[in-house]
């Protein structure tokens, strides 16, 4: 664990949360923070897309992506059972989507962390990534539709919302978005690409995806904390049991997730990115589409909470951490 601390993308995300705490002026101009956002995402999909096009989802791939999906609707299930006795249940529908849901970036993180030490992990774990960014959402979107039906029922009055009066979004509307959502459709792109393009395609963009790759993370990430630092303001208003639910729920999918894969053989590389993706919340994806599908729930709770609680504890503890159980386990 002590290694990721001085790895350079891990000492930027902390410069940038530190400078961000201090308040200093350094700032990240938004085109260039959206380009390198764009920039991770063409490159990891692509990455992925050139090792499926070497190993193929046969065996093992079929079982870790079977797997994903699995876990991508059993977290919303178990979050939102616990969540519900001690919050709105719109809040609670909510946080169960960003915890079932993915991040990239911490995903992008963690498959640069498990390289480097030797465990390439298959290319199909970029289409786990993807696979596992959308059920979440819809199944939330679905338990707010039955927490709506039971209080129009009781006559219960509907929780206060960040944009009061709004109406929910049509469930069509949510399966739109969560699909056609633009860094879902570049990922799935890139994807493609690399796949379709073969060892040509992998040699002419050998600089751009591979040589500078780990710099333009390590910048991304000092953009990352310097927005963590921002929202960091934002949690004394989550509640310490949202603050604990949002470090203790990623330990558990990430120990479920480790289990499974243990139990089914999988590679290092395969259960440490599994793990992560289990561990991880969304503070893009969901937010986005939650924000107008479910309007009930407060989005300063669960973009904060994956955001500023969850983001900055897998990068720094989880990813090691994740990666030494499994080597002990596995290895």
């Amino acid at each position: 664990m002590a290694k990721n601390l001085v790895d350079p993308a891990v000492l930027y995300f902390v410069l940038g949360v530190a400078a961000g705490l201090v308040r200093s002026n350094l700032d990240i101009p938004a085109p260039i923070a959206r380009f390198l956002s764009l920039y991770l995402l063409v490159a990891i999909g692509f990455k992925g897309g050139q090792a499926l096009s070497e190993g193929g989802v046969g065996g093992d791939g079929a079982l870790v992506l079977l797997v994903a999906v699995l876990l991508a609707l059993a977290i919303p299930g178990w979050a939102f059972l616990v969540l519900r006795r001690r919050v709105d249940p719109f809040d609670a529908a909510a946080i169960a989507a960003t915890y079932g849901s993915v991040s990239a970036v911490t995903f992008i993180a963690a498959s640069s962390y498990v390289s480097g030490r030797g465990h390439e992990p298959g290319g199909y774990m970029t289409v786990a990534l993807v696979l596992m960014e959308s059920p979440a959402v819809i199944m939330a979107v679905l338990l707010a539709a039955w927490v709506r039906s039971r209080r129009r029922v009781t006559g219960a009055v509907p929780a206060a919302a960040d944009a009061p009066g709004a109406a929910p979004t049509p469930l069509r509307e949510v399966f739109r978005e969560a699909f056609t959502e633009g860094a879902q459709v570049l990922l799935i792109g890139s994807l493609v690409i690399g796949y379709v393009s073969g060892d040509e395609g992998g040699r002419a963009m050998k600089v751009f995806t591979g040589d500078l790759f780990k710099g333009f993370l390590a910048f991304f990430l000092l953009e990352v904390g310097l927005l963590v630092a921002r929202q960091l303001r934002e949690a004394r208003d989550v509640g310490r049991f949202l603050i604990a639910f949002a470090v203790l729920l990623p330990l558990f999918n990430a120990a479920v997730a480790i289990a499974v894969g243990w139990a089914l053989g999988f590679s290092v590389g395969d259960v440490t990115l599994l793990a992560v993706l289990a561990a991880s919340g969304s503070y893009i994806v969901v937010p986005a589409v939650a924000r107008s599908a479910i309007p009930e729930a407060r989005v300063s709770r669960y973009f904060t909470m994956a955001l500023a609680v969850t983001f900055p504890f897998n990068v720094v503890v989880g990813v090691p951490l994740y990666f030494a159980v499994v080597e002990r386990l596995v290895g």
